[in-house]
């Protein structure tokens, strides 16, 4: 277990909900990857990611699949994608990444609470 933090440094990091509207293969990264384009509303719009989620999911299956992500980091440079959003995810057993999302549709750019 990480170490504990308290409440306000929990509300610092910034947990969105937003709908996958593009997902495609992204070759040039150094492990398997899509790069996503995803829709985390009015306030926050469109915004880039990569995410290495490559053997659960295919970018058809991700179109219109709810995610979460972490939108308030400074973006990343992943060779030529400028990752703008952490988008969350479980390990499995393999070590393979499962997407973490609501069990029910929520608002895009909903904030985790």
């Amino acid at each position: 277990m990480a170490d504990e933090i308290t409440y306000a440094d929990f509300e610092r990091v910034d947990i969105r909900v937003g709908t996958i509207v593009e997902a495609s293969p992204f070759p040039q990264a150094r492990k398997p990857a899509f790069k996503l384009l995803i829709d985390f509303g009015a306030e926050i719009g469109l915004k880039k990611s990569s995410a290495q989620i490559t053997v659960h999911y295919t970018p058809e299956s991700l179109i219109g699949r709810q995610v979460l992500g972490v939108v308030n980091f400074p973006p990343r440079q992943i060779g030529p994608v400028r990752s703008e959003v952490l988008t969350l995810g479980f390990e499995d057993e393999a070590g393979a990444i499962v997407l973490a999302a609501a069990d029910k549709p929520v608002l895009n750019g909903k904030k985790l609470m």
